[in-house]
């Protein structure tokens, strides 16, 4: 078969979930990863209800979302005092036909990893091999191949999707003199604690300025004592003339090195020092992003995910778009076979639209409001309607769901990405 599969380079939530969706349709893959044993790092992540129509349509269950999180009922901002500035609420209680998720990204990628394994076999993953780079002819491409054990291979194949993250051999391949990766100058810190829920008890609640502040969302169900795992971003804005500080572009902490920016954020219903320091392992981040690139594509090779468009966390749709990627791809594959015109097909529909969605998040996405909030009236205020009334709130929210795609009306109208049953033609 070799010779005649699509090539997959990572197994994260992109490589994955391409995976499952090419064998969906009927086109043979494997994906080849790094790591010689996947395991479920990582914190918190938000599947907006456009990615988890996605997952439902590959045949994934409520029952399979909820091992691994919970539905997201509110989305909440808060100023500095915690009082209110905005709210709304999210998924199935907004309206949507799908819910909105929020689940520990770790177990979301062994989730997938497991249909992979169902559905496509043992062999489908293949680790501790790190895709180097490519070669191709008109007629294929062959992907260069570093094992674990040293050993090097050429691989043959149909298509290269390249889903192997940040730091991707292959989009440095594809752009030699990419600029290097951009900082803006905002550290987080990052930790999951047991706590009692918040507000609805499936809130996202983001609280403090653009430039100072706490996110919190719950990743478990409450228990029966009202506890729940509470997945937490602790962000402050430096100075980043320097650049980034640690060659780590992430490593554990002590409290000691953060907490003390949150000293004073206390309120009735929530005690943000006593959170952050009952946090058993605490993990620093910079809040980082790639400038875009003109095209995901080269020839018989395309980008997909963060090696096309890692972005800026301030959206909660990075997980998002990896699934979506994959899901467009596939639809353009039955649209024009396993072809280069598939490719080109999937960039037309995506790259522009979502390269700006990524210079939107650095901008500070839907948490632009706190940036007018900021300009107003320095983050304190007694009532949000003398400060930002409801309509341009209502706007700032409405805008950015629109940019990435989640914007209630036209979502729920729309058809499925692959229709049930689809599958390429063998002719093509």
């Amino acid at each position: 078969m070799s010779g005649n599969e699509v090539l997959i380079a990572g197994g994260g939530i992109g490589g994955l979930s391409l995976a499952l969706t090419l064998h969906q349709i009927g086109v043979p893959c494997r994906v080849f990863e790094t790591v010689e044993q996947i395991r479920p790092l990582g914190v918190g992540i938000n599947l907006q209800p456009n990615a988890v129509r996605e997952l439902y349509d590959l045949g994934f269950t409520q029952a399979d979302l909820d091992r691994i999180g919970l539905p997201v009922r509110e989305w909440a901002l808060l100023g500095l005092r915690g009082q209110e500035a905005y709210a709304e609420p999210r998924g199935l209680e907004a309206g949507y036909n799908w819910p909105q998720y929020a689940v520990h990204r770790g177990e979301l990628q062994m989730l997938l990893l497991e249909k992979v394994h169902e559905r496509l076999g043992p062999d489908a993953v293949v680790l501790g091999a790190r895709v180097e780079g490519y070669d191709q002819t008109k007629d294929g491409v062959t992907a260069r191949i570093r094992h674990a054990d040293g050993r090097d291979e050429t691989v043959a194949g149909r298509l290269l999707i390249a889903c192997d993250g940040l730091h991707s051999a292959v989009r440095a391949q594809m752009y030699p003199d990419q600029p290097p990766i951009q900082w803006g100058g905002a550290v987080m810190w990052r930790g999951t604690t047991r706590t009692r829920a918040l507000r609805s008890g499936s809130s996202f609640i983001g609280l403090g300025t653009s430039r100072h502040r706490m996110v919190l969302y719950p990743i478990s169900a409450p228990d029966a004592d009202g506890m729940v795992t509470m997945n937490w971003i602790a962000e402050v804005t430096i100075d980043n003339t320097g650049g980034w500080r640690s060659g780590d572009w992430n490593r554990k902490v002590d409290h000691a090195d953060f907490v003390h920016h949150f000293e004073g954020w206390e309120f009735d219903w929530l005690d943000v020092p006593a959170l952050l320091n009952a946090t058993s392992d605490v993990w620093e981040y910079p809040m980082i992003d790639r400038d875009p690139v003109p095209s995901w594509q080269d020839g018989r090779v395309a980008l997909l995910g963060d090696a096309a468009h890692v972005m800026y966390p301030t959206g909660s749709n990075g997980a998002s778009q990896a699934v979506i990627d994959g899901r467009v791809l596939g639809a353009k594959m039955i649209d024009h076979g396993v072809t280069p015109d598939a490719i080109a097909a999937y960039d037309a529909e995506l790259c522009d639209k979502v390269s700006a969605l990524v210079l939107r998040n650095r901008g500070a996405g839907p948490f632009a409001l706190l940036n007018v909030i900021d300009d107003r009236c320095g983050g304190q205020f007694d009532r949000i309607d003398d400060v930002v009334p409801p309509e341009e709130r209502d706007e700032i929210m409405g805008a950015y769901k629109k940019a990435a795609g989640f914007a209630i009306q036209t979502l729920n109208a729309a058809g499925p990405t692959i229709a049930p049953g689809a599958t390429v033609s063998e002719t093509a």
